[in-house]
């Protein structure tokens, strides 16, 4: 188990150790054409056969998503200046940074994008990869967006928001970061799911809920824990009789100069 940042005024800031989890779907969609996605968290996918020679994990290294949001070293990153601003300034809405994973063990890689190409792909989605590489380049460049379209442009240049749904684009690209719970495969940790750079977008031209991301940070008041409040089981009746009085329980690239 890691440790993660306490914010005390309610922002992320540049050094804090953060989980990137996606919220899955609040609610389900009128015409039932989504299905129904639990909360995963973005983390590294480390082949452990490589540490048979290393002590580390090497780059390159592949990411996927996860429902293990208990803090680790493979879901735990440092949000990381690129334009020389200082540890503990926070991090604003458009402002470029870098995500990397923790020192030692886990190999201070940084979370790395870039355009699809005949070679170069995400195995099962055929859409842009995704990865860690232990080079900081302006591929692995990214900014936050706020979540509403209509209040974007007006929330360029405020602080970050800590545990609340944003956006995490790549500059590269101009894509959003996803989780696609569609695209599953088996790891040493079990059953997870495929990270890409991909905007999907609705009827609305917003960003649908697998572009959403919430940076997670620490509770103050429980070792280990966080902040992230997941939402209570779907319930799966789809038409709730009138005489019910109480749901069923089971629904319910320059560095700082500081």
């Amino acid at each position: 188990m890691t440790e993660l940042a306490k914010s005390s005024d309610g922002h992320v800031h540049f050094g804090d150790a953060v989980l990137l989890i996606n919220p899955g779907t609040e609610t389900k969609h009128a015409t039932n054409i989504h299905p129904l996605r639990r909360p995963m968290a973005l983390n590294m996918n480390v082949d452990q056969s490589r540490f048979l020679t290393s002590t580390k994990v090497d780059s390159p290294c592949e990411v996927s998503a996860s429902l293990d949001l208990s803090p680790t070293i493979r879901n735990t990153f440092v949000v990381t200046s690129i334009d020389g601003s200082c540890v503990g300034e926070p991090l604003r809405y458009g402002q470029s940074f870098a995500l990397r994973t923790l020192e030692g063990v886990s190999g201070q890689l940084y979370l790395t994008s870039d355009t699809k190409l005949f070679v170069k792909f995400a195995k099962r989605s055929r859409m842009q990869l995704v990865n860690l590489l232990d080079e900081l380049s302006f591929l692995s460049c990214w900014q936050v967006l706020y979540l509403d379209p209509q209040l974007r442009l007006e929330y360029d240049g405020y602080p970050v928001q800590a545990n609340v749904k944003v956006l995490i684009n790549h500059v590269r690209t101009n894509q959003a970061l996803a989780a696609l719970q569609k695209f599953s495969f088996w790891t040493a940790f079990g059953r997870e799911y495929e990270i890409t750079t991909n905007t999907f977008y609705d009827s609305h031209r917003a960003e649908e809920d697998l572009n959403h991301w919430v940076i997670v940070t620490g509770d103050p008041g429980v070792p280990h824990g966080t902040l992230f409040h997941a939402l209570p089981p779907f319930c799966e009746d789809e038409m709730p009789t009138k005489n019910r009085r109480q749901p069923s329980p089971s629904c319910s690239t320059q560095p700082p100069t500081c």
